[in-house]
């Protein structure tokens, strides 16, 4: 597995969600590295923002360990298709559904969709997340700040609410915090709250669906290599990305794939309630 140092990303800038086709380097997903080993063999997840990133890491990684998986995306519909080609090979079904969401009725759309598809869900992966770069209050919009809520915490809320009716003992819901949740950067201050909100509220549903051998955890990433980053940062602060962690570079999405699969299948049986910290060195204490 390469994984690019700090030098090798020269700036660069996308629009908004951005696209793996336009970044330098590609990032690795796993598509050549990552081997399953039967470890989610027969079940069937729900996985957020999985064209890219994280989330087509994890997706990956989920197929060739066993799963069938539902993608939900924006509107990256050559990276989804992409995943789902991955998907498939690994012999696994992938249901795609675009969409936004931020709105409400969309998310509503999504657990029905995987209950209709692929029978039932046995884990929930929220990690679609809106980001932007701001030096002041003043240049956040009232809208900006409600979309980010709207896709960071509501849609996190609607699907684990739509999804646990769904779930039996085993299951499990795995979402997307940050290495911001803890030590905020300023300069994205309304995402680095947002992720704080994920961590708490996968600590509540921990406690409050135990007794239903429902498990809920939280990941929270240092700085990874997607297309997020350059579709959201100035092209001087792409090219330094991740040089500040110990490891001095930013994770593949490939090196946060084995947490998620450890979190979702029943090796982590008695991991409940915890923040898995995959931060290249920076420490959450």
């Amino acid at each position: 597995m390469s994984s690019p140092r700090p030098e090798s990303q020269p700036e660069q800038q996308q629009t908004p969600p951005g696209v793996l086709a336009e970044m330098t380097p590609t990032p690795d997903h796993g598509e050549e590295s990552y081997v399953g080993s039967g470890k989610l063999t027969g079940k069937r997840a729900v996985i957020t923002g999985g064209d890219s990133g994280i989330g087509r890491a994890v997706a990956i990684a989920f197929a060739r360990e066993g799963a069938d998986v539902l993608i939900s995306y924006l509107n990256e519909h050559e990276d989804a298709q992409d995943t789902a080609k991955y998907v498939e090979q690994a012999g696994r079904r992938c249901v795609l559904v675009p969409g936004d969401l931020s709105d409400r009725a969309h998310a509503k759309t999504i657990i029905p969709k995987a209950v209709e598809e692929l029978g039932g869900i046995d884990i929930l992966v929220n990690n679609a997340a809106f980001q932007m770069s701001h030096e002041t209050l003043d240049e956040i919009s009232d809208d900006e700040w409600d979309h980010t809520v709207a896709t960071n915490l509501t849609a996190m809320f609607i699907l684990c609410k739509d999804a646990i009716p769904h779930m039996g003992p085993g299951s499990a819901i795995v979402n997307s915090s940050s290495v911001n949740s803890d030590m905020p950067k300023p300069n994205l201050a309304p995402y680095a709250m947002t992720k704080a909100g994920i961590a708490n509220f996968t600590a509540s549903l921990a406690q409050m669906y135990g007794d239903k051998g429902i498990r809920a955890n939280s990941v929270a990433p240092g700085p990874v290599w997607t297309p997020l980053i350059p579709a959201t940062m100035p092209p001087e602060q792409v090219a330094s990305f991740g040089s500040e962690v110990p490891l001095g570079r930013a994770a593949q999405p490939a090196e946060l794939a084995p947490a998620y699969v450890l979190l979702a299948s029943d090796e982590g049986s008695y991991i409940s309630g915890a923040r898995l910290a995959v931060t290249g060195g920076k420490p959450i204490l």
